[in-house]
């Protein structure tokens, strides 16, 4: 069967496996959508820490004094 997104296939503990299930009957959706929609939010809060921690990284340098206003950024 030809499907326009690729699968993945996961082993799953008998607990990890119920709460999905359980969260899924509640939701109203399929195992496998409530599946990928975890997913996508653990990425996406992975990759707000990583964004986060640059930006802490960023601030460390940042000088006031050598930085450009609103106006100077934007004049004409």
């Amino acid at each position: 069967m030809a499907t326009k997104h690729p699968r993945l296939n996961v082993v799953l503990e008998s607990t990890l496996y119920a709460g999905i299930s359980h969260l899924a009957q509640k939701e109203g959706v399929s195992r496998s959508l409530m599946a990928r929609d975890l997913i996508k939010e653990a990425l996406e809060l992975h990759e707000d820490l990583y964004w986060q921690s640059t930006a802490r990284e960023r601030d460390k340098s940042f000088s006031y004094a050598k930085a450009l206003s609103h106006k100077e950024i934007w004049k004409p």
